[in-house]
């Protein structure tokens, strides 16, 4: 398994996969032919049916400069490997194809070039968490320390940073209002939600609370911001929002927060490993519930939870996301993707607490969970996988 910084990765929005990853491919593909005067770009499957909602031909024309480029749309055209599949062509004054690749964005920002044989390296023996729990188990140890006994020594300062972005998405996201651009008219409600939250009280300002950070880094996201995919740009509000909650709520230092940080980073990279975090691919169950059980994990273990309690909050918060479509209206990520990360910050506390109720025992591992989220994935149809051709994108379109 790879390292926790491979899924937080810093960028700006909306899409980890639609315009992180093509823009990351696009400077690796222009650095390897410096000599071409035309770049062709033919985008497959999901990259084409909701490319232009996601701003993939933008970013990949930005990436590309001062080339002049030709993207291809071909969203009848599914790759067999990944459903986010792209290929490059680099052509001299001739005419004539200098060089050719095809790279697949496979969610979070990562990319991988067909037919390559370079990869990023595995540093953790353990490939699932019913091992990890078995070496906890014999050391005493928790998740975090078993992260950071593994993680190269700048681990610490490379979550501050990270936290740190997602601390500023936050804020920048509470204070910016307007109608996002696009199309859809969407205001945003995070500045609005967060006014009233200061006038309510209980369990519905907590509430409202941890509503406006979630928004306000899901709509920072939808305009183009810096964020932190967390497991993806289209999840990326759930866990700054339940982390940023729980420090202002409880006083938690700095350094808890960095632990917690850690262990949600070990969940949803072990979702990467064996399942996946693409919505092409299997849904946003696999973007949604991957962040609500990261989410889960790091409230269970901040409010002091046992390791097997916190097993059982990140199960429970992939287990009830387990089915969940992508089928973002006209390919954009903000319906229902930005109030989905509001629902899925408060579910994440809700996770967590139940489990702390609990002894941590439970039927369904999180390793079960995930394999069947990603099996749901693969029974899923291609209209509820990023193509905006079915669910809600299909519906709203009909009414229009």
């Amino acid at each position: 398994m790879k390292s926790i910084k491979e899924l937080f990765q810093e960028g700006v929005g909306p899409s980890s996969s639609h315009t992180m990853g093509p823009r990351k491919a696009a400077v690796l593909f222009l650095n390897d032919n410096q000599k071409a005067e035309l770049i062709k770009v033919t985008l497959f499957g999901s990259l084409a049916a909701t490319g232009k909602g996601h701003l993939t031909d933008i970013a990949l024309i930005d990436a590309l400069k001062p080339l002049p480029v030709e993207i291809i749309w071909k969203p009848e055209i599914v790759l067999s490997f990944h459903p986010n599949g792209m290929t490059f062509e680099a052509f001299d004054k001739a005419g004539e194809v200098l060089d050719q690749r095809t790279v697949f964005s496979v969610g979070g920002g990562a990319i991988i070039e067909e037919g390559s044989q370079r990869d990023i390296p595995e540093i953790y023996s353990q490939k699932t968490m019913q091992e990890i729990l078995e070496w906890l188990d014999k050391s005493g140890k928790s998740f975090w320390e078993y992260v950071f006994e593994i993680e190269p020594e700048d681990l610490e300062s490379f979550l501050k940073k990270i936290w740190k972005i997602m601390s500023s998405a936050i804020k920048r996201g509470l204070e910016n209002e307007g109608v996002l651009a696009g199309g859809l008219g969407l205001p945003r409600k995070a500045a609005s939600f967060y006014a009233k939250s200061k006038n309510s009280s209980g369990h519905i300002k907590h509430t409202n609370t941890v509503f406006s950070y979630a928004l306000a880094v899901a709509e920072e996201n939808a305009a183009g911001g810096e964020i932190v995919t967390a497991p993806t740009c289209g999840s990326a509000g759930v866990l700054p929002a339940v982390l940023y909650h729980l420090q202002k709520t409880y006083k938690f230092t700095e350094n808890r927060v960095i632990k917690a940080l850690a262990t949600a980073g070990l969940f949803g990279t072990l979702v990467k490993q064996n399942g996946s975090i693409s919505g092409a691919e299997v849904g946003c169950q696999g973007e949604i519930g991957t962040a609500c059980s990261m989410a889960s994990a790091a409230a269970a273990q901040l409010l002091g939870g046992t390791p097997a309690q916190i097993e059982y909050a990140a199960e429970m918060g992939m287990e009830h996301h387990l089915g969940l479509t992508c089928d973002p209206i006209a390919g954009l990520v903000q319906i229902p993707c930005i109030e989905r990360n509001a629902m899925a910050a408060t579910r994440a506390i809700d996770c967590a607490v139940y489990s702390l109720l609990s002894d941590g025992k439970h039927r369904v591992s999180f390793d079960e969970v995930v394999e069947t989220m990603m099996q749901t994935g693969k029974d899923m149809a291609s209209p509820y996988r990023e193509t905006s051709t079915g669910g809600l994108a299909k519906v709203f379109k009909r009414e229009k």
